[in-house]
């Protein structure tokens, strides 16, 4: 929810890992495969919201969520709609293009959702970002990337963040795996507040999702990292 990364792999495959920096107590449902509007989907839920913070759907898509849209937002007492399910109804929709479009997000908390899909044969990741005013919604190109959430990193600190990836991907020589990728977002590098796992006196790392699309297979890693188990889902 708070640390993203993206690994495009051959044949239009890819891997996505997702750091979810949370208050320790807040209660989260384990990766289960659900039934909405006759749509499948596999995601963790929380259980306060209802939402999902990272999920994928039988509409061939993937969506994931960080906190906060350019800069730190002073956050309101309540909202009108969770972005987690505003990501759910992302992962159901048959043209998620025009559900943006369309879509009104006003009293809706600043998010950013990465969204992939990979219909029609081709591996298309998109970005969706709202500011709380304005939806930014652009096409990326299919190669490593990493999100740092803006309600708890500076600008400084995610650059520092995006060299951390970089000197990874550069060590990898481009021979992305989940196993390396995983080891990636439970390294401590730097200050323990900034690392990928990170851990404040309000906050921390309480779970990792790995997101592996391959051999026409999708696997859901889930690691719950207070708790010490991990779970693995196909989709």
């Amino acid at each position: 929810m708070c640390t993203v990364t993206f690994l495009p792999l051959a044949h239009n495959n890819f891997i996505l890992t997702s750091n979810r920096d949370e208050q320790r107590l807040r209660e989260t449902l384990p990766p289960a495969i659900y039934k909405e509007n006759n749509i499948k989907m596999l995601f963790p839920k929380d259980k306060i919201a209802g939402g999902t913070w990272i999920g994928t759907s039988s509409k061939n898509r993937l969506i994931c969520i960080l906190n906060g849209a350019f800069i730190k937002h002073v956050k309101k007492d309540t909202y009108k709609k969770s972005r987690g399910v505003i990501g759910k109804e992302i992962l159901q929709t048959s043209n998620f293009k025009n559900y943006i479009e369309k879509s009104d997000l006003e009293d809706v908390e600043p998010f950013t959702m990465v969204i992939i899909d990979w219909n029609d044969k081709q591996l298309n990741l998109h970005e969706l970002i709202w500011d709380s005013e304005k939806k930014y919604f652009n096409k990326l190109k299919n190669e490593p990337k990493i999100w740092s959430s803006s309600t708890l990193y500076t600008d400084e600190i995610k650059q520092v963040r995006k060299q951390w990836f970089k000197d990874w991907v550069t060590t990898t020589k481009n021979k992305f795996n989940q196993k390396e990728i995983l080891n990636f977002h439970h390294s401590e590098i730097g200050d323990k507040s900034q690392s990928i796992l990170m851990k404040r006196s309000y906050v921390e790392t309480v779970s990792i999702t790995s997101v592996k699309k391959e051999n026409g297979t999708i696997e859901m890693l889930y690691e719950d990292v207070v708790h010490e188990e991990k779970i693995v889902s196909e989709f």
